[in-house]
């Protein structure tokens, strides 16, 4: 990649940043519903709701009140939330560490869980083994995670009580604690993700076995071992990275389900109860940063793309 094309994917950030929260202000605000009528509830009188809308700025024309909200959230002044009357910017800060956590334990586990059942599907390619690896890991990808969680919760938390049934630990717990509380929501997450990681590495290891090279490989008398760790393995990982790339992002915001049923305090659960209540200013703030993190997200799998696949650093693909 040339310097230059560095210097544009670097502009195109927060030209994307920019576009993401006009989308995500104005979507916000063309919600059903009167914010001011559901602060105040149902029985206020018009003349307090008039008010509210005054000191809330909800008077003021579309564009000034985004230029007012975008001043303030790159100052960091992210507002108060309507409904919890707390400062928006450290809910969303502490609500992301919890989903932060949960997403890196999951990712921890799910990745060598599927790169490896992946991996072992590609090399017994239509015998028993893939088959039976195929099935049981689409199987458990067709089953929604709060009903994989309902299992794990009477299993392992209420007939054998080795798990916590909540996720969330006590204050002032330590890290070990705290992932022994995240253990089953964690795996119930593990469940769904797997198959799909396993399906890209299972194809991409297909491709690799067959593939000239290492069927020389194999004719000049490597062993299958040496052809898979110097052939396979890094060819299949490069497919794999963009499956992990598209399921990190799914962990950060999609995990209201999860989150409800093991009552953990996240950010799916907070971007789902700003969305009911229609407080603005979280759900404002929690929308743009997520997308700030898929950015991220998005940029750290190209750069492990190219750390992977020499083809790509070369002047010919840049």
């Amino acid at each position: 990649m040339s310097g230059m094309q560095v210097w544009v994917r670097a502009a195109s950030i927060p030209v994307t940043l920019l576009t993401a929260s006009v989308l995500v202000f104005t979507a916000t605000e063309s919600l059903p519903g009167d914010v001011a009528r559901t602060v105040l509830g149902r029985e206020a009188s018009d003349e307090s709701v008039r008010q509210l809308h005054q000191s809330m700025g909800l008077d003021q024309p579309l564009a000034t009140r985004y230029l007012h909200w975008l001043y303030g959230f790159v100052r960091g002044d992210w507002g108060t939330s309507y409904t919890l009357h707390v400062p928006v910017r450290e809910l969303l800060l502490e609500r992301l560490g919890n989903s932060l956590l949960l997403a890196a334990f999951t990712l921890l586990l799910l990745i060598p869980v599927a790169l490896l059942l992946g991996l072992t599907a590609g090399l017994h390619h239509d015998r028993p083994l893939d088959r039976l690896i195929s099935t049981v890991t689409l199987a458990l990808g067709a089953i929604p995670e709060f009903v994989t969680g309902v299992i794990l919760l009477v299993v392992f938390a209420v007939q054998l009580r080795w798990l916590p049934a909540s996720a969330q630990a006590d204050t002032g717990a330590g890290l070990l604690i705290r992932l022994q509380h995240l253990a089953l929501p964690a795996v119930s997450l593990v469940a769904l993700c797997t198959g799909y990681i396993a399906r890209h590495v299972r194809a991409s290891t297909v491709s690799a076995v067959e593939s000239p090279y290492a069927q020389a490989a194999s004719v000049r008398g490597a062993s299958q071992w040496q052809v898979v760790r110097r052939h396979v393995l890094r060819n299949a990982s490069v497919p794999a990275m963009s499956a992990i790339g598209v399921q990190a992002q799914f962990l950060l915001g999609g995990l209201v389900a999860v989150e409800m049923l093991f009552t953990y305090p996240g950010v799916g659960a907070l971007l789902l109860q700003a969305a009911i209540s229609k407080d603005l200013p979280t759900l404002q703030a929690t929308a743009v940063v997520l997308g700030l993190l898929y950015i991220v997200i998005m940029q750290v799998v190209d750069i492990a793309y190219r750390l992977l696949d020499p083809r790509l650093r070369s002047p010919a693909a840049s």
